[in-house]
Order: C-alpha cells, then sequence, then structure tokens
C-alpha cells in the first residue's frame, strides 16, 4: 500500500491515518463498501459507506496518476529528455493537469510551424528574440537567411522565429496555469442557433441566443448546450475577456520596449489566437463536462436510490395490468411470492365482458390488491377498474411501470418467463413492483428507469459505477431473503456476482431452501471469503436458527449465545423480549476484534430481526376527472408523486400521462438550495398548476401555498418595466437558485 496516498487522502478527508488504512487494507483483501461499513466498524472507526467509497475512488485516482507517471517518465528517458530536475518534477506533480503540463513540452507531436521553423535552423533567432536583452538587430537576424532551407527573406526569419516562441508559450506551465485560471473563472459559454436550425432546434430555443459565466453554468444547462450542439442545432464556445488573456501573456514573456520585445508580442498574439486558446477552450470544455457530469450523476443516484428503497406492499396476492385501447389490457395474477399464476386480457370497449373477467380472476386467485401501470390509457383504466364494484379490501394503485418494456424484452425475463410473451412480462412486472421495487427493479437496467436526465450524455464509466454503488447498497440495506431471491437481486449482494448467484440458483432447484445460512458453504465456489461477505446480507425466515433471519453476522453468534447463556434464557426469548435484553452489559462481551459499535449493533438488530429500512406503505390515487394535459385549468390543487428531482427543481405525476415540472423557485415559500431537501423519489405532494403550454407539451406547476397562476403572473409583470437582455440572463442565473459549486473547479486549480 502507497504510504504517501493514504496520508493525501487522510488529509484530504480529514480523518484519522488508522482509519484510511483499514479501509485500504480491507478493500485490498477484497472485502465489498456495504461488508466495510456494516461489519468492520472497529476497524474503520465506524466510517459510513460514503466515505468508504470516496476512499475507493480517491485510491483508484491516484493509482491511475501513478500509472501515467511511470509512462511519462518512460518516454522522457526513451526520448533522451530526463534530467534529474525534470523526473522530480514528474514525480512530485499532484494532478493529472499539472502532470501532463509539466510532459507537454517533450511530449512527440506532428510536425507544426515551430518544428519546421527549428528544422530550419530558426531556434538560435528565436532564443535570442525571447531574452529581450537588448542586443537583437535586423543584422543579426539576417545571418538566418537561407533560401536553400526556404527562409528566403529576414521577414520568413522572424516569421519562423516567432512561431518557435509561441509553441514555448503555449509549452510553459505557469502560462498554462494563469490561463486556465480565467478560463474557468471568467469564461463565457457563447451559444447560438446554427444557421436554418430554428425551426427544427425549438426544444433548445432558451438557448438560440446564450451567454453565460462557465464557473456559475449549472449541470443541466451545461448538458443541454452540449447536446444541442452535438445535434447541430446550437454553437457552442467559450472564452474569457481576451484583453486580460492577451495581457497575462504579456506580463510573462514581455520584458522591455525594444524591436526584440515588440517581436516577442507579435509571437504573444499569435500564440493567444493559434495555440493558446483552442488549448484552453478545449480544456475548459472538458473541466466543465466533467463538473456537470459529476453533478448529474450524483443527482441521478440520490433518485435512484429513494426510488429502489421505495415503500412495499409487501407479499400480497396481486392482480398485474398493463393498459391498452387497441390490444387491450393484458391482466395477470400473482401469489403471495410473486409467482405467476394466470393470465387473460381484456378490453375496455367491453366494459361488460371486461368486468366479468376481472371479478372472476379476484375471486379465484384471491386478489388483495390491482397493480395498474402508468402508460397509456391508464387513468382510463383505472376509472373502469374502480367502477366495477370490486371488494372495499381491494386497493387498486397505478404503479410507474417506466422500464417495464425494458425488462419483458431482456434475457432475465427470457428465462423466467420463456413461454409468455412481452406484454406478460410487462404486466408481471408492474406488479411485482407494487409488492417490492427493489427486487423488481434491480433487474432493469438503471438508465432505462426514467429517474435521471441525460444520463446518456454524461461519462459511462462514471455512471455505471455511481449507479451500481447505489443498486449494492439498497440491495444490502434492506438484505435478501435466500430462499425467495432472483438471480438478478442476488448478483448484487455482498461479496456474491453472476457466477456464484447462479450457483446459488441452481443448488436452491436442486436442493430445495436453505435451511440455515452455513448451507451456503455448500454452494459450489462459494468459498471462506464469499460467505464471510455475503452472510449477514442474507436473510432465512422461519428457520432452525432465529439470526438467520437477522442482520447479525453468522461471525458473531457466539456472542448473542453467550449472552443468552449469561441471562439463562434462549436466543429466542432474547429477540422476543424486550426487559431481558435491557438487563445485557455490553461492555462484558468486548473483545480485541469485536467492540461497542457492532455490540449495539447486535442489540439493535435482536430487538427487530431483518427490520425492513424502508417506510411503510401508503396507498395514493390522482385527482379523480383528470386524466389528460387538456383537462387541466390555472390554479387547480391536484395530488401527485415526485417522478424524478433534477438540479432545477421537480418532475410531477399528476395523472395526465405528462409529468409537469414545479421549478426549483416553486418548491417552497423559502428559499431552496437543493431540490433534494424538499421533495425525493415517490414522495406525495399537492400541487398548483401555474401554466399548461399543450404546444410545446410543458406543464408548470407550484408547491409554494398561495400560488398564483402565470394568467395573473403575466398581468402583474406587464406593469413592471423590461429589463435588458445581459440583466435578464443574470437575473435567471438568481431565479434558477441552482445549486451553487463553491470554487467548482477546485480540483484542478486547487492543487496547483
Amino acid at each position: 500500500m502507497n504510504q504517501a496516498h493514504i496520508a493525501k487522502i487522510v488529509k484530504e478527508l480529514n480523518v484519522n491515518e488508522s482509519q484510511i488504512q483499514a479501509v485500504a487494507d480491507l478493500l485490498e483483501q477484497g472485502s465489498t463498501i456495504p461488508f466495510i461499513a456494516r461489519y468492520r466498524k472497529e476497524a474503520t472507526g465506524s466510517l459510513d459507506e460514503v466515505v468508504v467509497t470516496a476512499v475507493r475512488d480517491r485510491l483508484s485516482q491516484l493509482k491511475e496518476l501513478d500509472s501515467r507517471k511511470e509512462t511519462i517518465l518512460k518516454s522522457l528517458e526513451q526520448n533522451g529528455h530526463l534530467t534529474d530536475q525534470l523526473k522530480e518534477s514528474v514525480e512530485s506533480a499532484e494532478t493529472m493537469t499539472v502532470l501532463e503540463d509539466i510532459y507537454l513540452p517533450y511530449k512527440p507531436k506532428k510536425r507544426t510551424k515551430a518544428t519546421i521553423a527549428k528544422e530550419k535552423g530558426l531556434e538560435p533567432l528565436a532564443c535570442s528574440l525571447l531574452e529581450q536583452d537588448g542586443t537583437y538587430s535586423d543584422e543579426y537576424a539576417a545571418n538566418f537567411i537561407d533560401p536553400e532551407k526556404g527562409v528566403d527573406s529576414l521577414e520568413d526569419a522572424l516569421t519562423g522565429a516567432r512561431h518557435i516562441i509561441a509553441e514555448t508559450i503555449n509549452e510553459d506551465p505557469e502560462a498554462r496555469f494563469r490561463m486556465r485560471n480565467l478560463y474557468l473563472n471568467k469564461g463565457v459559454f457563447k451559444c447560438s442557433v446554427a444557421a436554418g436550425r430554428e425551426t427544427e432546434g425549438v426544444k433548445y430555443k432558451d438557448y438560440f441566443d446564450w451567454e453565460e459565466p462557465v464557473n456559475l453554468a449549472p449541470s443541466h444547462r451545461i448538458l443541454a448546450m452540449r447536446r444541442g450542439e452535438k445535434e447541430d442545432i446550437l454553437n457552442l464556445n467559450i472564452s474569457p475577456p481576451e484583453d486580460e488573456a492577451v495581457d497575462i501573456l504579456k506580463n510573462l514573456f514581455i520584458k522591455g520596449e525594444g524591436p526584440d520585445s515588440r517581436q516577442v508580442e507579435l509571437a504573444v498574439l499569435d500564440c493567444y489566437k493559434r495555440l493558446m486558446s483552442r488549448s484552453m477552450e478545449t480544456e475548459t470544455r472538458l473541466a466543465a463536462k466533467e463538473r456537470a457530469d459529476a453533478e448529474a450523476i450524483r443527482v441521478f443516484a440520490e433518485n435512484l436510490r429513494e426510488l429502489l428503497l421505495s415503500p412495499p406492499l409487501g407479499a400480497k396476492r396481486v392482480m398485474g395490468v398493463d393498459p391498452g385501447f387497441r390490444t387491450g389490457c393484458k391482466v395477470i395474477c400473482l401469489d403471495r411470492q410473486g409467482k405467476l399464476l394466470h393470465n387473460d386480457t381484456i378490453y375496455l370497449h367491453q366494459p361488460e365482458k371486461a368486468a366479468i373477467t376481472i371479478k372472476k380472476m379476484c375471486k379465484d386467485y384471491k386478489v388483495e390488491a390491482i397493480a395498474i401501470g402508468n402508460g397509456t390509457a391508464s387513468r382510463e383504466t383505472e376509472a373502469f377498474f374502480k367502477e366495477i364494484s370490486l371488494s372495499d379490501e381491494i386497493n387498486i394503485i397505478v404503479v410507474n411501470e417506466s422500464g417495464a418494456s425494458v425488462y419483458s424484452a431482456s434475457e432475465v425475463a427470457r428465462e423466467e418467463f420463456p413461454d409468455y410473451d412481452l406484454t406478460v412480462r410487462g404486466s408481471v412486472s408492474i406488479a411485482r413492483r407494487l409488492m417490492d421495487p427493489l427486487s423488481e427493479l434491480v433487474k432493469i437496467d438503471p438508465k432505462s428507469i426514467g429517474v435521471g436526465q441525460y444520463q446518456h450524455d454524461v461519462d459511462q464509466t462514471a455512471l455505471k459505477q455511481s449507479l451500481d454503488d447505489v443498486v449494492i447498497s439498497c440491495v444490502n440495506k434492506v438484505g435478501v431473503d435466500l430462499n425467495r431471491a432472483s438471480f438478478p437481486l442476488l448478483t448484487y449482494v455482498s461479496g456474491l456476482g453472476p457466477q456464484l448467484a447462479k450457483n446459488i440458483v441452481a443448488y436452491r432447484d436442486e436442493n430445495g431452501s436453505f435451511k440455515s445460512r452455513t448451507e451456503l458453504k455448500k454452494v459450489k465456489r462459494l468459498g471462506p471469503k464469499a460467505f464471510e461477505q455475503c452472510a449477514g446480507f442474507l436473510r432465512i425466515n422461519n428457520g432452525p436458527n432465529p439470526l438467520d433471519a437477522s442482520a447479525v453476522h453468522p461471525e458473531s453468534y457466539h456472542i448473542v449465545k453467550q449472552m443468552a447463556k449469561d441471562m439463562d434464557c434462549t436466543v429466542s426469548d432474547l429477540m422476543k423480549l424486550d426487559d431481558l435484553r435491557k438487563q445485557i452489559d455490553v461492555n462484558k462481551y468486548v473483545t480485541d476484534t469485536i467492540g461497542i459499535p457492532t455490540l449495539k449493533d447486535i442489540l439493535d438488530e435482536l430487538a427487530k430481526p431483518g427490520r425492513d429500512p424502508r417506510e411503510k406503505f401508503e396507498i395514493f390515487s390522482f385527482a379523480s376527472g383528470i386524466e389528460k394535459p387538456e383537462d387541466l385549468r390555472n390554479g387547480m390543487i391536484l395530488p401527485g408523486i415526485v417522478t424524478n428531482v433534477t438540479a432545477f427543481g421537480a418532475f410531477i405525476d399528476i395523472g395526465v400521462h405528462q409529468d409537469g415540472l414545479v421549478h426549483i423557485s416553486e418548491l417552497a415559500d423559502r428559499f431552496v438550495k437543493d431540490p433534494a431537501d424538499v421533495v425525493k423519489i415517490h414522495q406525495k405532494v399537492n400541487v398548483t398548476v401555474l401554466d399548461v403550454d399543450l404546444e410545446r407539451k410543458r406543464i408548470s406547476l407550484s408547491m409554494k401555498s398561495g400560488a398564483k397562476p402565470a394568467s395573473e403572473t403575466k398581468s402583474e409583470q406587464r406593469r413592471t418595466p423590461k429589463p435588458d437582455k445581459k440583466i435578464s440572463v443574470h437575473k435567471k442565473q438568481k431565479q434558477d437558485q441552482n445549486k451553487p459549486f463553491n470554487n467548482p473547479f477546485a480540483d484542478i486549480l486547487g492543487k496547483m
């Protein structure tokens, strides 16, 4: 383990060295993040998953930096550039940006104007000019005229020398540092519509003539402008105040006012326009994209976590309905374990026949709840089910079906239901989402669930890592029923993976239900390390050992047994009787490896074995009679469900097949810095309709008390003088109230 890396992370995260060392050691041994955070609290000082993940990611970044240093040192040595001083500079570089700046002058490159000038023997002239010691003269420069080398005149010689100087300036680390600072802190996005694309790019209308400081631009606008540029709808560039940029280079390289300094000034201008501005714009675009990606991925991950941890209805007999007009509604029935019992198709235009079918299915399969997908015809289907006089004990619930079609066409669905078509599989997915959202949603690529923005525009590797971390965290936080879990769900359990998950399912199919956690050791290829990692997160309900249904790790069973022995009772008594647990003095059970944090976790778990951290399920219904955008009227107050949270607000499903937007400025009666502080995915809210734009398919909503419809707001605005464009742009930035980035480019600038 690289101790320099450990020391750096200790400083960055402000935690003890022993904690970081412990996390690094455990990660190197193959321990998972959930396992480290849950079962190795003594070693890590109770660091949570967030910090453990940060340590893992930072170690990976530093390892990548070291690898790049090795490559660069090897290149420098092979090309004869390596000196002790250069080696020291490379080895001491703390960021990839600094490292690449050091390497730039020596990096193998294609022939440039500067290299061509050097081939013509003009480098001594360039060095003389750059010194600006007052010794320059045209006579001296004339010595470099050589028609055989293509230097036909004095101007040819000076032009070539300036090309060399321009490249020297462009590769100067201090110049690049200062210029990078200027671009990141004072650069401005300038966006305009591409010629002739006004009609095609209506959705980018807000950016047809847009300017915004780079360091203030929020993630969603950066990604939107980039996407518009990629689709050839928008032109996008970044530029700082040009005078300031040129002055930076002049102050660094111009030392006087003589003829040599004038030549250097010309080289400075050439450098900035031809080399530096292009290089810095590229770097700034990448830096802004990286920041935008990080924020978009963060929001996506938070939304996914909330969705995966949505309250489950639980083990109920559920009817699943995939609504449809022309092709009918596909209806299925599941037992309490989620097993498919029956499927049929009903047609809403044959209501009497459909009602008879549904009532018979509800009776035959003892249906306790009905899950209706929220796609096309969902409100009409919901209304039909509520009108056919079903038992009051049967709850009718509209379920978000995003991604169900992806699941139904997947290999997982084909393996699970090889004899059924896509519509049946989709209906099963809808019903199971109601029973247990987590177990069903893990079968779908998170990008297809519909809780993110610009998920196809951000760095795909970083996105996958983040979303995988969230799924793994949620699965292990909730725990998994070993005897009911599907292959996809088992895949995300700590220490397992596709192969071991497949082996567990195969063992279960061949031998029946697991009777104990120790029986896992009989599974093919599931060795001691995998058992250690996964056992605490797997549950066996109604087994001989009650601890197998809890989150107490098997490595701690002996402690619970000792507690029961000391209290002269059974383990089951200890789990059932609160009075017994209160008498336990945990200090008696402290050992070299098990401390107070673990012992407190054990007592908490004994009180509520296998407790589900998810909230209790609540029935929700949309407003009756409001089924399409045309039914909406400004000022209406409606119930809704949060479907997506972004940096600029939240999208709300109000039952009209089109989500409305509550802008961040309309989320509360107070200032909102981050929408996630106010709303979460699947949260039930009441909203006021502000405006409905049927042409652009936009619904504006508010969660403020006493919110005014757009019509009233516009009448007030007519009485207010309209500000000029520049003022309105800055005003819009303030109104957006996007989560500000404190020193947004600290990773690039802060460690120079």
